[in-house]
């Protein structure tokens, strides 16, 4: 005769553990999704048979439990899912940058008047920049954050058949979120080295402009 147990719940656990249990007379194996070792009650993580590391099993002291441990499902890291980006535009290779890009994104290129709103819109505009530029062209990471969950940071720049491209260094922000268990790019910005490069007159120009506020503040309304 088979005897069911309801269902338990371990909230002392750091992932949230959800077990079913059938009891009979044999032993009973059960499905868990936290791989590490802990001690419930009594019972002791083991491997399984075989050698497995990314299985173990949860065995009590009343014989006719063992619960079988299956391995947490890893989300990629953030400058990992950057990297593949990067990488996937040097391969024109569309597929494989899509699902790395969530739906709502929005991307902020410096060069264009306004972002690019959605992913469909984002990989239009790469499409654009593929089509336009030859594949002998590819971007070249300088360095990139490692750290952060949920934002990166990268500094690039262009190169030709192995050869760094006249003003094309660049840097570059993403705010990634899991999205559907997995970690999307939600926001980027892109700041490319400008072909004219004003030195000084850039200083004198912010402090004309400073002058103009200052003197005439109702056109600060009109920035």
């Amino acid at each position: 005769m088979i005897h069911t147990i309801p269902t338990f719940h371990f909230h002392h656990l750091k992932t949230d553990v959800h077990v079913k249990a059938s009891i009979t007379t044999t032993t009973s194996t059960l499905s868990l999704r936290d791989a590490t070792s802990h001690s419930y009650g009594g019972c002791g993580s083991v491997p399984t048979v075989g050698g497995n590391s990314n299985r173990r099993v949860l065995q009590c002291h009343n014989p006719t439990v063992v619960v079988a441990i299956a391995a947490p499902v890893e989300i990629e890291s953030a400058s990992n899912v950057v990297r593949k980006f990067y990488e996937g535009i040097n391969r024109r290779d569309l597929v494989s940058v899509e699902d790395l890009i969530a739906f709502n994104c929005i991307y902020d290129d410096l060069v264009f008047p306004r972002p690019f709103v959605g992913r469909k819109e984002i990989l239009d505009f790469f499409k654009q920049f593929m089509d336009s530029i030859s594949a002998d062209l590819q971007f070249a990471i300088d360095d990139i954050s490692e750290e952060d969950t949920s934002a990166v940071g990268v500094t690039w720049h262009l190169e030709w058949k192995g050869k760094p491209f006249p003003f094309s260094k660049g840097c570059s922000f993403y705010r990634l979120s899991v999205v559907n268990g997995q970690r999307q790019i939600v926001y980027g910005r892109d700041i490319v080295e400008p072909a004219i490069k004003p030195g000084e007159t850039a200083l004198v120009a912010i402090r004309g402009v400073t002058w103009l506020l200052q003197k005439f503040p109702f056109l600060a309304d009109r920035l």
